[in-house]
């Protein structure tokens, strides 16, 4: 009891459930009472209504002749709370506008109730729920006129905001301005133009008072209309509801969302983190959450992921994995990101229907606000009737700040990586080559922790007469820096390799060329000139990871392969080579430490590790043998560089003969014989002028501009015919744009262009070599041992003239 003594005018403490009193009378039907003085003298000498009898109220004293008496129970049919009792010493005390806001004010006593039970029943306490209950008595009345933005508000409406009596100016904005502004909206939708009145709104504020402190209001409003039906005046009741201030489940909430933001490192993962954080807590049956491009939604996670789980805007956008669709499409959903504050609406709200139709009984739209702008938006929606908790606003708003946030980081690591990656591939060879007698594949992975981007590499260069060239290196470190070593580095040894050094000088002139250039980084390599006809490797090594082996039978083996210092290291430093045989069905596998060695790996259990891979590996599927050696391992302190080569041998080897051209008048004449004697022993036949015309050409070419010597090579690989002219000049022939008729040069090029397949030029060492091939009729395709049809078998030959 309030206001008096204790027990003013003799009312009794408690009443009988089933007595005759206007207090058990309310309680039992649930309609409020309202009696006059007249009434309640009535009620105390006479027969209550529609009850026999004269008796007097239980344990009621003598009342006053001048009281009038409000009762208005507490709590809804399922579940009576108690009554509201209402003394006041005046004959007329209750008119329409006062019988509104007491209700208005037992319906927050009821909720009150309700929450300080349910939080009691959480912590298994036991303890009267009457004395919290009765804090949301703490609060006052208002009256507030549309029309005018006037409003009338007593001393306890104005002490919960902070605002001293005499300095209040009665404008709606006084208060407005002490409330925060993710509350303002949904504040004033309650009264906006064309929305129909409701019998009572409630609604949950913060409001900041002038020391700083955030306080929880609780709001419950009627709106009244005039005679043409347009809201006219607002009556509510406000009252502290600090209970609703956030508990443990909301801040747990929060807290286990923030981290697992702080781990998500892409759009799609932060995405995933929100639905899982929100949906089973909230009992949400849709979430969906988009970034905003331009003027569309571009959806990253939808959760359930089925098409038809969604409305038809986002089922006819459904382009790719995920929808994406116009702004313009829903002009609410665009007006609430604009004003950048978290919308709650109801089942009913007048919505677009493919808004509506993400939540029919509740509809949840949380902008995703960062460095002063909206990069996105997060729905959540309820397909059942969805009443929106207090302290869901609170924990809707924490978690749209932590998300916004988290997808503007995500975006910038996105961009990083993409960069990373292009930067990456653009260094790394796109493609291997299809090779001869054998297949290489390769595989990459960067780093997982820093710049995904490194100083791991690998190449596959084919090599005149048969041979290729593979490479494996490591510069130091996993940055930008080493990256573009990297692929100055593997630049270099593709271009030494062409040239046709061997191994052993690649390796020299490429630690020349690093220890020249600006920088103190170093750099480890191994590398690998094997014949496919032969099966004959040549390897060389500087400071790098020894190669492994897996024969044919399963067995495995660390080649023991004399190295030399790393690339960088020593301007004099010498780079032994070691000949290996390899027998058709090994596999050649070549490594960087990242994939053997790590914090937590020693390098010798690491290479042990991946020979015992290799051992068990079927090596009919190169690409699979590679995925297995890498493993599954997700975190990654160094790059991961995997080259491996299945030698399967030649089951054709081509045929192949020299011969040196003199620079003689007829030096033309002797390459064409030589030429036609050899295509004769071959039985090419067909092709034979085509050849001829292609040899007079480049021999020319190479005697008119060139010094030194000159020589014709002729090899025949299957159905294809390969005429190659080496000289002493590095210049690259050029191919002349047009030819007048009276020219007396320049089109030998355009010759050899038209009767060939292909054809090129690659330099070589101290000169260069322009060849042609020629596509043979396929009755002159070699026969069934590799020999030419017809021919004595010989793979190469020499003559002079």
């Amino acid at each position: 009891m309030v206001g008096g003594t204790g027990a003013p005018y003799g009312l009794p403490a408690s009443f009988p459930l089933s007595g005759n009193s206007p207090v058990a009378a309310a309680f039992r039907t649930g309609l409020p009472l309202w009696l006059s003085p007249a009434e309640l003298a009535q009620y105390g000498v006479t027969a209550p209504p529609g009850g026999p009898g004269s008796e007097p109220w239980d344990g009621a004293g003598a009342l006053p002749s001048d009281v009038s008496l409000g009762v208005l129970p507490l709590g809804g049919d399922a579940k009576r709370l108690g009554c509201l009792v209402v003394m006041d010493k005046a004959p007329d005390a209750f008119d329409a506008d006062r019988r509104h806001l007491l209700e208005l004010h037992a319906d927050q006593v009821s909720a009150g109730l309700e929450a300080v039970a349910a939080r009691v029943m959480a912590r298994t306490e036991r303890r009267s729920l009457l004395g919290p209950g009765l804090d949301t008595l703490r609060g006052g009345a208002f009256t507030l006129v549309l029309g005018t933005g006037r409003i009338d508000a007593d001393d306890q409406v104005l002490e919960l905001f902070g605002i001293a009596p005499e300095r209040f100016d009665r404008r709606v904005e006084t208060l407005l301005e002490r409330t925060a502004p993710d509350d303002v909206p949904a504040l004033m939708s309650m009264v906006e133009p064309g929305r129909l009145p409701s019998p009572a709104q409630q609604l949950s504020i913060r409001i900041r008072r002038p020391n700083g402190e955030l306080r929880w209001l609780s709001l419950r409003c009627r709106v009244l209309v005039d005679p043409a039906g347009a809201p006219e005046r607002m009556l509510g009741v406000v009252a502290d509801a600090s209970y609703l201030r956030p508990g443990a489940d909301e801040v747990s909430i929060v807290q286990r969302l923030s981290a697992a933001l702080a781990g998500a490192t892409t759009v799609r993962d932060v995405s995933r983190v929100v639905v899982a954080a929100l949906r089973t807590p909230l009992g949400a049956d849709r979430v969906a959450v988009a970034e905003l491009e331009s003027d569309r939604f571009v959806v990253s996670v939808l959760d359930p992921p089925e098409p038809d789980a969604w409305p038809a805007v986002w089922r006819s956008e459904w382009r790719s994995e995920w929808p994406d669709a116009s702004c313009h499409a829903m002009p609410s959903l665009e007006s609430v990101i604009r004003g950048g504050h978290v919308a709650l609406w109801p089942p009913g709200a007048a919505l677009e229907p493919d808004l509506a139709g993400i939540g029919p009984g509740g509809l949840a739209v949380l902008p995703l606000p960062a460095g002063g702008r909206i990069v996105g938006v997060c729905l959540v929606g309820w397909e059942e009737e969805h009443p929106f908790a207090p302290e869901e606003r609170s924990l809707l708003t924490a978690t749209a700040g932590l998300v916004g946030q988290a997808l503007v980081r995500a975006h910038a690591l996105d961009a990083g990586h993409e960069l990373a990656t292009m930067l990456q591939r653009s260094l790394l060879p796109r493609t291997l080559p299809s090779l001869p007698g054998g297949v290489a594949v390769a595989r990459y992975l960067p780093a997982t922790m820093g710049l995904e981007v490194g100083g791991d590499w690998y190449d596959v260069v084919p090599l005149s007469d048969g041979r290729i060239a593979l490479v494996i290196g490591d510069v130091e470190g996993h940055s930008a820096g080493a990256a573009t070593i990297m692929g100055q580095m593997r630049t270099a040894i593709r271009a030494y390799a062409v040239e046709g050094h061997p191994p052993d000088v690649v390796f020299s002139h490429a630690n020349r060329l690093l220890l020249g250039m600006e920088t103190d980084l170093f750099a480890t390599c191994c590398y690998v000139d094997l014949d496919m006809e032969e099966g004959i490797a040549w390897f060389v090594r500087a400071g790098h990871l020894p190669p492994l082996l897996r024969y044919p039978d399963g067995s495995t083996e660390e080649l023991s392969v004399e190295g030399g210092p790393p690339l960088g290291v020593a301007a004099e430093g010498e780079f032994p080579l070691t000949e290996v045989g390899l027998a058709p069905g090994t596999v050649l596998v070549l490594l960087t430490d990242g994939l053997a060695e790590s914090a937590t790996l020693h390098l010798d259990d690491g290479i042990r590790r991946v020979r015992e891979l290799l051992a068990t590996a079927d090596p009919a599927d190169a690409g699979q043998l590679a995925d297995r050696l890498l493993g599954e391992t997700k975190r990654r302190d160094d790059d991961v560089a995997l080259l491996v080569l299945r030698y399967d041998g030649m089951r054709v080897r081509p045929t192949r003969v020299h011969w040196t051209v003199w620079r003689l008048p007829d030096a033309v004449m002797h390459a064409r014989r030589f030429t036609a004697r050899t295509l004769r022993s071959w039985e090419v036949s067909e092709e034979l002028d085509v050849a001829l015309l292609v040899v007079s050409e480049l021999v020319t070419n190479a005697i008119a501009h060139t010094q030194g010597e000159v020589r014709l090579d002729l090899t025949l690989a299957g159905d294809r015919l390969r005429i190659a002219v080496n000289d002493a000049s590095p210049r690259s022939p050029v191919k002349p744009t047009s030819v007048d008729w009276e020219s007396t040069g320049g089109r030998g090029l355009l010759l050899v262009e038209a009767m060939s397949a292909s054809w090129g030029s690659v330099p070589l060492s101290g000169g260069k070599q322009v060849w042609s091939e020629i596509t043979l009729q396929p009755h002159e395709r070699l026969d069934a041992e590799g020999a030419p049809a017809g021919g004595d078998g010989r793979r190469e030959g020499k003559e002079v003239p």
